[in-house]
């Protein structure tokens, strides 16, 4: 979700920016200046374009031209992620009620009507919208 995140308020929080020949082996890649738990964006890569955390253990092995940027998201947009994230699967799962299309349906006997709060109603807006006052502080034009 933080490479999502990331695009939608075109912020990478960038702080440097490596080029050269990069080699992924064993879910890791040997990065030059990234500290533990720091966050890390892999451009021109194959299969592992995104942001990672460093060290990462779920990376594709590779050998690639392209760049590594070293990154320093925030706290405040770290907590926002997770709480996107959250909404997200309440809301976005096949097995959110918020998914059905209907505000009510009846059939054979059954009917059921959702409730009208403002929760129900951001369901229909997506998650940029629900959390557009928290983004737009962070976001770049």
């Amino acid at each position: 979700m933080l490479t999502e995140l990331c695009q939608e308020l075109h912020n990478w929080f960038e702080r440097d920016k490596y080029f050269g020949t990069f080699t992924i082996e064993g879910g890791n890649i040997t990065a030059p200046e990234l500290l533990d738990g720091q966050y890390f964006r892999i451009v021109g890569s194959v299969f592992n374009d995104g942001v990672h955390k460093y060290p990462a253990t779920d990376l594709t092995a590779e050998t690639f031209d392209g760049a590594i940027w070293s990154l320093g998201i925030p706290k405040a947009v770290l907590d926002l992620d997770a709480d996107i994230d959250a909404w997200r699967t309440k809301y976005e799962t096949a097995d959110s009620v918020a998914m059905s299309p209907y505000n009510s349906e009846s059939f054979g006997g059954y009917s059921y009507s959702k409730g009208s709060t403002a929760t129900a109603a951001n369901t229909e807006t997506g998650w940029q919208k629900t959390f557009a006052s928290r983004l737009n502080m962070w976001r770049k034009i």
